[in-house]
């Protein structure tokens, strides 16, 4: 009956342990570890990379739309344009500003657990597909979201043109306040 009483005493403490180590808040050390476990520095170049490729379709189709015509050298100066804003890009400093708000979201098991998952061979592959995953997705996605911000941009010209009528205009007679 002693023992038992004792092994009941010490697996209430580890429990206890535990609950408190889960619900500890992740030190900055931990998100550094996590973030470099998901080699986030250069994720975010290559997905940038990748959306590079999706923006400068959608600017160009937009262009095209309003304009009618580009420039002969438009192509070259996108390209240009968009691998200088790749290139320097401040992603050292948009992490470090990025700290805190994964300390505020995760506790140090979260971290622990997403560390464990992205050490693996799948979250290996999800690192490495996300990518790809994105720019085709976004491939996917460009001509819906471009017939839903051309829908959109019709309504808002048509409601400010409703408010237009609807606002009473000044009496250039009246005496200004």
């Amino acid at each position: 009956m002693k023992r038992l009483l004792i092994a009941l005493a010490c697996l209430a403490f580890s429990i206890s342990g535990f609950a408190q180590t889960a619900n500890e808040p992740a030190s900055r050390d931990d998100v550094i570890l996590y973030l470099r476990t998901m080699h986030s520095h250069d994720l975010f170049q290559r997905l940038m990379a990748a959306q590079s490729q999706s923006m400068q379709q959608m600017l160009h189709d937009q262009l095209l739309k309003d304009k009618g015509s580009l420039p002969p050298d438009f192509s070259e100066r996108m390209n240009k344009m968009m691998t200088d804003l790749i290139k320097n890009m401040p992603i050292d400093e948009i992490t470090e500003a990025m700290i805190p708000t994964y300390q505020k979201h995760f506790t140090k098991a979260d971290i622990a657990a997403m560390n464990e998952f992205y050490s693996s061979p799948v979250g290996r592959k999800v690192i490495e597909e996300l990518p790809s995953v994105m720019q085709e997705g976004m491939q996917a996605a460009m001509p819906i979201l471009t017939n839903y911000v051309s829908e959109w941009k019709n309504r808002a010209q048509q409601d400010m043109q409703q408010m237009e009528k609807n606002t009473p205009k000044a009496d250039p007679q009246s005496p200004q306040q």
